[in-house]
């Protein structure tokens, strides 16, 4: 496993964004689990993914997959 860089939170705030920190189950579990009702709106679905994506995504260049899931 590389050494992971903490994230700058001035950094991410200028790109508008915020820092966060999770358990990496934490992330897991975001990254597989989807709450959209049946119904919910397209938009919903979009923001859902992009958030599972992005879960998956920071798992696996923190930890190259190497963690059990």
């Amino acid at each position: 496993m590389t050494a992971s860089e903490p994230t700058d939170p001035r950094a991410e705030a200028a790109q508008g964004r915020v820092a966060l920190w999770l358990d990496p189950e934490d992330l897991r579990w975001l990254a597989r689990h989807c709450c959209c009702a049946e119904d919910a709106p397209e938009e919903t679905r979009d923001r859902c993914g992009r958030l599972r994506f992005r879960a998956s995504t920071a798992l696996h260049k923190a930890h190259r997959g190497a963690l059990p899931g």
